[in-house]
């Protein structure tokens, strides 16, 4: 499992073996949710207004390092 970042005690991560479409996920106390990489969309759970917000500039500003985080740990699935 890569971790990607931590806001607090909530941490970003792509998981190993995953499926697609490419995503990474949003973990923490009471968070459960599943983010997709492209776009840069909620696609399961939910979580409070103000961690998206802080996901969601995170996740724009370092999509590179998304999709070469996402491409190391799931080969089968590769983005471009």
């Amino acid at each position: 499992m890569g971790k990607l970042m931590m806001f607090g005690k909530v941490a970003l991560v792509i998981r190993n073996r995953d499926h697609n479409p490419p995503h990474f996920h949003v973990i923490g106390p009471d968070i459960d949710a599943m983010v997709g990489i492209d776009p840069l969309v909620l696609l399961r759970g939910t979580m409070p207004r103000l961690l998206w917000s802080q996901v969601e500039a995170w996740g724009l500003a370092n999509r590179a390092l998304l999709v070469a985080e996402w491409n190391r740990i799931n080969p089968l699935f590769p983005m471009q």
